[in-house]
């Protein structure tokens, strides 16, 4: 069974940090990414990363605060997030590809987790 989890949403002040966790089960993926989905905005893509060989892919908005890495040995896909702000708010989705397209475009995706609240606010 193809299954997708995040951990490590919460609430967080501005200038905080938060470390985002996404388990794989059930498949091989070749290319898994974050996005995003605020109230009243599309879904974006925030990052991603290839499981061969690690290529990582960032939107603007988030280069150089966020880093995603890979644990294979855990099928496990992190997203450390740093310095947030408010317009980080959102619930953060893990989507995996069996392709590799380089692209954090959400449409890109086929397999989605449940998704993890992340609130920045004082």
């Amino acid at each position: 069974q193809l299954q997708l989890v995040e951990f490590g949403g919460g609430l967080v002040q501005p200038g905080g940090s938060l470390r985002l966790s996404c388990v794989s089960s059930g498949f091989t993926y070749i290319l898994i990414a974050w996005s995003r989905s605020a109230p009243g905005s599309v879904r974006e893509g925030v990052s991603c990363i290839s499981y061969n060989d690690g290529r990582r892919n960032y939107a603007d908005s988030v280069k150089c605060r966020f880093t995603i890495s890979r644990d294979n040995a855990k099928n496990t896909v992190y997203l450390q997030m740093n310095s947030l702000t408010p317009e980080d708010t959102a619930v953060y989705y893990c989507a995996a590809s069996t392709y590799y397209s380089g692209s954090i475009d959400a449409r890109r995706y086929a397999y989605w987790g449940q998704g993890t609240q992340v609130t920045v606010s004082s």
